[in-house]
């Protein structure tokens, strides 16, 4: 198969980034590649999903895997994965012999270890420049998912119309679900078991990069996970504080120790990011420096910061995020030709330990384990988002009162950057707006 041909089958399928970010995987499909990955680091406390899948479907991912290596050129083929998962790597490693390209890069249970530049430089030992893509240095990423839905599409047929996700926190029966995408937040939780909290906040996606959601909210090729906390709960509380009060506890507080910098991994990796020089700046709107500002591009949100470093528990993540808005919002694009600094020499002794950072985030006592169930969950109506993907949401092409099977086209891909949607049940399209289809049984 030629690398024409796949990126066109992915397309028309539907398949995306399915590790949070949504970038339409055959745009990824390129011939500099001289090395993937496949990113099954799972770095987020709680997630399970990943290595879940790895290990029970190890063959079909890694013949997929190997496939894809072959139709870009690419040289090796590496599987970042964590030492802890030994399950997973045991299931991987009865097969390795048959795919020559593959090799294992082993990581250590720290986080962001699935952080694409850190997961690179990991594995490879490459650095992505400060604003640059993985492909510039001939690297391209691939999630466990997007690679399995690749395997089911390319195998069987199915274009995406479901997604796995955790489902944790404070429910009686933590559970990884294959649910039709369009389910609601509130039918995946009650399997498993409901809410054992009186209002419960949905957070949706891993501890440190996920948003606070809603129960009607529908789940996404880019959900991964639900975590169901009580309104008091410390992320829950630091979510919901707003900017200006932020700012002034930063003007309060923030003592310039410098320890937010200090355990940044991209700073650590030779990137100019220096959260506590902005918050030093952004209190004083002191814009004498304005690279300290346009250096917040570089950012990749992770959240140490403000979720483990900081003593004094301020938000540098979240005002970083506010000043990073602002300035896209006013065409400020991050600089370019910016070189990295060589590796911090103490990098490997500012590694953030998961376990610590689950302690610290007040979710060690949601630490349990999430059978992976594989059965679709049966549901009765969906909403299915055209926009579900980095790029321009997909063209309708139905229409109120048509009826539909599960896999059958419901959106063709836009001009440029986009990709199909097809439907996750069987029944009848009861809407159909600029922004989502609805199906109904």
């Amino acid at each position: 198969m030629d690398i024409q041909e796949l990126s066109a089958i992915l397309r028309e399928g539907g398949v995306v980034g399915a590790g949070g970010a949504g970038f339409p995987s055959y745009a990824k499909l390129d011939r500099r590649a001289d090395t993937i990955i496949l990113n099954c680091a799972e770095c987020e406390p709680l997630l399970k999903l990943h290595r879940q899948l790895l290990e029970k479907y190890a063959r079909e991912i890694m013949d997929t895997f190997h496939l894809i290596a072959d139709c870009v050129g690419a040289a090796e083929a590496v599987i970042g994965i964590k030492k802890a998962y030994r399950q997973t790597i045991a299931a991987l490693q009865e097969h390795t012999g048959a795919y020559p390209k593959i090799r294992l890069g082993l990581l250590d249970s720290v986080y962001p270890a699935g952080d694409e530049v850190v997961l690179i430089y990991e594995t490879t030992g490459k650095t992505v420049p400060p604003g640059g893509l993985p492909i510039t240095g001939g690297v391209a990423v691939f999630n466990v998912e997007t690679v399995y839905n690749i395997y089911r599409l390319l195998h069987h047929g199915q274009p995406v119309i479901d997604k796995l996700v955790t489902v944790a926190g404070e429910v009686p029966a933590p559970v990884t679900l294959r649910v039709p995408l369009g389910t609601t937040v509130a039918e995946a939780v009650a399997a498993a078991g409901g809410s054992r909290c009186e209002q419960p906040v949905y957070w949706l996606g891993g501890p440190m990069m996920g948003d606070i959601g809603t129960a009607h909210q529908p789940v996404l090729k880019t959900t991964n996970a639900i975590l169901v906390l009580p309104p008091d709960h410390l992320l829950v509380r630091r979510k919901t504080r707003t900017a200006a009060i932020d700012l002034k506890r930063a003007a309060a507080a923030c003592c310039q120790c410098s320890l937010c910098t200090d355990l940044c991994p991209r700073h650590l990796l030779g990137h100019p990011i220096e959260p506590h020089k902005f918050m030093r700046s952004a209190i004083f709107q002191d814009i004498r420096q304005p690279e300290i500002f346009l250096n917040t591009l570089f950012c990749s949100s992770c959240g140490l910061c403000e979720n483990y470093s900081c003593m004094q528990g301020l938000s540098p993540r979240t005002l970083i995020a506010d000043y990073k808005a602002g300035l896209k919002a006013h065409g400020v694009k991050p600089p370019t030709g910016v070189a990295a600094e060589p590796a911090a020499a103490a990098r490997d002794l500012r590694q953030v330990p998961l376990k610590r950072l689950t302690a610290r985030l007040d979710l060690d006592r949601y630490e349990q384990s999430a059978p992976f169930k594989e059965d679709l969950l049966a549901v009765t109506r969906v909403t299915l988002p055209l926009g579900q993907h980095i790029g321009a949401p997909a063209v309708p092409v139905v229409h109120p009162g048509d009826m539909v099977t599960i896999g059958q086209l419901l959106a063709e891909p836009a001009t440029g950057l986009s990709i199909a949607l097809h439907a996750s049940i069987d029944g009848r399209v009861s809407a159909v707006t600029d922004r989502n289809i609805v199906i109904q049984q």
